[in-house]
């Protein structure tokens, strides 16, 4: 049973640390209540090889920021403790003491230090938007004024929850095609620099006789010998310049034309930017959080300008006092059952429901799309390395076959 550490102070007035066993930090702080405590701190104690291997991590990870990993984390273990009874400060302390990654940290006791100088939580996590979005930090202010605080940190959680998942799943559906590139690239290479130059001296003065795809192959491999650091330069320059472009303002809109078109991965592409879009909006709304506000951070948190760009659009147009179907008919970028579904939502007063509704469909949409992608792209793969590896191949058994005319 994991043992927890403690700081509580009894109804006597009498301060009280130690270490409690319990299932859970809730169990725990249930137990400290019970015996007439009022819990100060509470965290859980780690085993000394957890320790260890925290340390090892924590060295590993110095010079790296926090990740979405520790958000996630942080946001449940303080959605725990705030439900557990224990004061925020307390929760913030606790959760701080067990963090493994350094910056984080010091992240964490900076958030401790503005609540206790009488900040509010959304307050002092706004200080660091690159980890705390405008979405966590305005769901937090909702529910601070609500009173429903640990409630919503549950929700933020599942949230984050589902990012971290989505972008897992869509990062390795782009990665695999990658990997099986670098593979027959792998082989391609291999095969021309140390396969076919031990076929150059039986081939040497007979060039008149080979067929083209013996002559075309040699000439490669020889040029590859010779100035194979020219094919690392330009590879790395083509990469280089591609991201440098895509950074651009050009670019970026270039590439995220680019996603909505390609024809296996548009569907892809799509399903994320409207569940993302979707998702983002209902969580908003039912967290409380006024429509232009949603509407604004809808658009930023899309992660397309295209995208972007429509929902600002719809935020003017609310703003105008226009109705966000109005807008979102005159875009391509929703299904019009999507936008039918939101009009009926608006009209009823459901609108958040029905989002949270459409944004599972088009979680699960995500899913199938990122399913068929892989199964679609493996064979794909598969037959242009078969056809590299049976062109050189066939270039080195063609004058093989002919070898006694050849020597004749």
């Amino acid at each position: 049973m994991p043992q927890y550490r403690f700081q509580a102070r009894h109804s006597s007035g009498q301060l009280q640390a130690g270490t409690l066993a319990a299932e859970s930090a809730g169990a725990a702080a249930a137990i400290l209540r019970n015996q007439g405590h009022h819990v100060l701190q509470l965290a859980p104690v780690q085993n000394t090889s957890k320790q260890i291997g925290n340390k090892l991590v924590a060295i590993l990870n110095y010079s790296s920021g926090p990740t979405q990993k520790d958000i996630l984390d942080f946001t449940t273990q303080l959605a725990v403790m705030i439900r557990a009874g224990i004061s925020i400060r307390a929760a913030l302390d606790g959760i701080a003491d067990q963090a493994v990654n350094p910056k984080f940290k010091k992240i964490l006791l900076q958030i401790k230090m503005d609540v206790e100088s009488g900040k509010q939580f959304s307050e002092a996590i706004a200080k660091f938007p690159k980890l705390f979005g405008p979405l966590y930090v305005n769901m937090v202010r909702a529910s601070e004024m609500s009173g429903s605080f640990s409630t919503m940190l549950d929700r933020i959680a599942g949230y984050v929850a589902q990012e971290l998942e989505t972008r897992k799943m869509v990062i390795g559906a782009s990665i695999y095609p990658g990997v099986i590139a670098g593979m027959a690239m792998s082989v391609t290479v291999f095969l021309l620099v140390f396969v076919l130059p031990k076929f150059a001296d039986v081939f040497k003065g007979k060039e008149d006789h080979l067929p083209w795809p013996t002559i075309f192959l040699m000439d490669l491999s020889a040029w590859t010998v010779k100035y194979w650091w020219t094919v690392l330069l330009g590879l790395a320059l083509s990469l280089g310049g591609f991201f440098a472009f895509i950074r651009t303002e050009v670019g970026n809109l270039w590439w995220d034309k680019m996603k909505l078109t390609m024809p296996l991965f548009k569907r892809m592409f799509r399903a994320l930017y409207i569940s993302r879009s979707l998702q983002t909006m209902g969580e908003l709304l039912n967290a409380g959080v006024p429509m232009l506000d949603t509407l604004a951070i809808t658009g930023d948190i899309t992660g397309n300008v295209l995208y972007k760009k429509m929902w600002r659009g719809v935020y003017a147009a609310v703003k105008q006092g226009k109705k966000i179907q109005t807008q979102l008919s005159k875009s391509k970028l929703l299904p019009r059952s999507v936008i039918q579904m939101m009009a009926a939502g608006e009209e009823s007063g459901r609108l958040a429901e029905v989002l949270a509704e459409v944004s599972v469909f088009y979680t699960k949409a995500l899913k199938d799309a990122i399913k068929t992608v892989t199964s679609m792209i493996e064979p794909i793969m598969i037959i242009l390395m078969g056809a590299v590896v049976g062109f050189i191949a066939m270039a080195i058994i063609l004058p093989i076959f002919k070898m006694s005319s050849l020597v004749g």
